[in-house]
């Protein structure tokens, strides 16, 4: 009931808007439960791929969106279980993980579509990253359910990371073929079959987007650009406090000291063959500074 209303109001407030384009419709079964992998390039793929579906979907959300106090934290948890959202305990990692399976399965038992993103957050830069085995292999095996692999494109340019108000424009969504795993049931728990599962999902999602692909978790890749950014804060710093240092260097009265027009008859140098001043690296001339240094890229 409560979802039927949201998606007459959210839904229909979203197609309005910003009218997004979709494609594969028909690759939607009208009835029977199946799975929804989808990439994630912003908050907003768990509102749009919903508005262009006449059947419910759910995904799961982090449970402090239902468990915030006060009468913001009421509505906020009213609003996402209104959008099909169940709500999972992060805490732990292998907990968090059992749960989102048990959540999925239970909606899958149901005859219901399930969405999930095999990145296991959004992209950092909008490129497709390696998907997570875990959870969507397991869920397609165990549960038997068809795999349709979704594309979004362009969302995550109507409210960029500091945007407060996003901008008005068409984003896309792209539905394929469903993928049938049948030929591994039973072998859920086989990390190779877990791998070769999301893999073969991952790569029609490429197809579908067109992204770039990335053999690196969206996890590792975020981590990277917060060392890499604190390493470059770091080297502005540094830069800063040499801009206002004094000048390093053996002051002299004579003008151009040790050169051809010194004085000198023979323009030469001083003893040591320095021209008169310091060519010694300054306080940023070195090695560049910083507290942490971004790892090379995982496998």
């Amino acid at each position: 009931m409560l979802y039927g209303a949201m998606k007459v109001s959210v839904g229909s407030g979203l197609k309005l808007a910003f009218r997004p384009w979709v494609e594969g419709l028909e690759h939607v079964p009208a009835e029977g439960p199946a799975i929804l992998a989808s990439n994630h390039l912003s908050f907003s793929d768990s509102f749009f791929l919903p508005a262009v579906l006449d059947r419910k979907v759910t995904f799961i959300a982090k449970a402090e969106y239902f468990t915030s106090p006060g009468v913001k934290g009421r509505l906020t948890a009213a609003f996402f279980k209104g959008v099909g959202q169940l709500p999972v305990d992060r805490s732990g990692v292998r907990g968090a993980g059992e749960a989102a399976i048990r959540s999925g399965l239970e909606v899958l038992e149901r005859g219901e579509l399930f969405g999930i993103y095999p990145e296991g957050t959004r992209s950092p830069d909008g490129r497709l990253y390696r998907g997570k085995p875990g959870g969507l292999a397991r869920l397609a095996l165990r549960s038997g359910a068809p795999v349709l692999p979704v594309a979004m494109i362009d969302t995550e340019k109507i409210q960029p990371p500091g945007k407060v108000v996003p901008k008005l424009m068409r984003p896309g969504i792209r539905i394929g073929a469903p993928l049938d795993f049948s030929r591994y049931q039973g072998m859920d728990h086989d990390r190779f079959i877990q791998r070769s599962v999301t893999d073969e999902v991952m790569y029609e999602i490429m197809k579908l987007s067109g992204q770039e692909y990335v053999d690196i978790y969206a996890t590792a890749a975020k981590r990277q650009l917060d060392e890499a950014a604190k390493q470059k804060a770091e080297e502005e710093k540094h830069r800063g406090k040499a801009a206002k240092s004094p000048a390093s260097g053996v002051s002299s009265d004579r003008p151009d000291a040790g050169g051809p027009d010194s004085g000198r008859p023979d323009g030469s140098n001083d003893a040591d063959g320095s021209n008169g001043s310091d060519d010694s690296d300054g306080p940023d001339g070195g090695p560049a500074h910083s507290g942490e240094s971004a790892g090379g890229r995982a496998a």
